[in-house]
């Protein structure tokens, strides 16, 4: 784990060698130019990103959870997708959640040599009890984070699936994981600011693999949130949008029709869809496994 200097995420960029002396015009435009080239980075490893996908469906489909793992900047980015999705898919704050080297208190100062013992990522992470059934996606940038080496494999002593994500070829996190993924975005336009280019694949992709999971288990329908958990005015509002945009049902009478549903947006739908009262909605939603689509078939046939 020598030559840290090697590694594609510190090495300098050429395009931005003289940026010191640009102006602000010419600055933003080369970070915006850097930043275009993120997406087709991910594309080239799409494939990676549709196993770790799959594996993550599996895992919620047999009672297991998705944990993130990471130091810095890939911590953060962890904790920043695991806390969308109670609110967003109307999932348990355990289905999806974030270990980060430091603890909470590390979101906003870094906690000096928190990313440098892997016993800490894996004491971290057995914490949480780990189970077989579970899934961990390991971050780094750099791709070598002892935190996170740490915390990957201990998973595979517990028997979960584990996943890595970094932005340097063949990254030693890598060899910890059962699906590597390693997308590369080339140096940064400040060397070593893997906050930049990096971070932003990271992201994309955590968002990907998370809302793409959800899709596939029946939390969206069409493109529409309908397993918002209507928690606040804003969600309130958006509940309503959505049952009066596929039901066509004037916006003004949808508030009634979701206080009969309890406030579930997909238990309005089936209701409105199939004419079918709120326990017959429940029971076909679940047989249909949470997918509207099908929920509203199963309501819809008569005898």
């Amino acid at each position: 784990m020598d030559n840290f200097s090697a590694l594609t995420t510190e090495m300098r960029n050429e395009k931005s060698t003289n940026i010191d002396k640009m102006s602000t015009k010419n600055i933003l435009t080369l970070i915006n130019n850097e930043d275009m080239s993120v997406a087709k980075r991910i594309q080239d490893v799409l494939p990676e990103i549709e196993k770790a996908v799959e594996v993550v469906c599996e895992s919620f489909k047999s009672g297991g959870r998705l944990f993130y793992v990471g130091a810095g900047t890939s911590g953060r980015l962890g904790i920043l997708d695991a806390v969308e999705c109670p609110p967003t898919f109307s999932t348990s704050p355990d289905l999806v959640q974030a270990v980060m080297a430091g603890g909470m208190k590390a979101i906003e100062k870094a906690v000096e040599g928190a990313e440098d013992s892997e016993e800490i990522g894996a004491s971290d992470l057995a914490e949480r009890n780990l189970t077989k059934k579970d899934v961990v996606i390991g971050i780094a940038a750099s791709g070598r984070t002892p935190y996170v080496i740490g915390a990957l494999d201990y998973a595979n002593r517990i028997g979960a699936r584990t996943v890595s994500l970094s932005s340097n070829e063949n990254s030693v996190i890598g060899q910890y994981a059962n699906i590597r993924i390693d997308v590369l975005t080339g140096p940064e336009v400040i060397t070593g600011s893997t906050r930049m280019k990096a971070a932003t694949a990271h992201k994309l992709i955590l968002n990907m693999i998370t809302s793409t999971s959800m899709i596939k288990m029946g939390k969206i329908y069409e493109n529409l949130m309908v397993d918002v958990s209507v928690s606040n005015k804003k969600l309130k509002e958006r509940a309503k949008s959505i049952l009066s945009t596929i039901t066509k049902i004037p916006y003004v009478e949808t508030e009634g029709i979701l206080e009969l549903a309890n406030y579930e947006v997909k238990t309005a739908i089936v209701m409105i869809k199939a004419d079918v009262p709120y326990q017959e909605a429940k029971d076909n939603i679940s047989k249909a496994d949470g997918f509207v689509r099908k929920a509203i078939e199963l309501a819809s046939e008569k005898e």
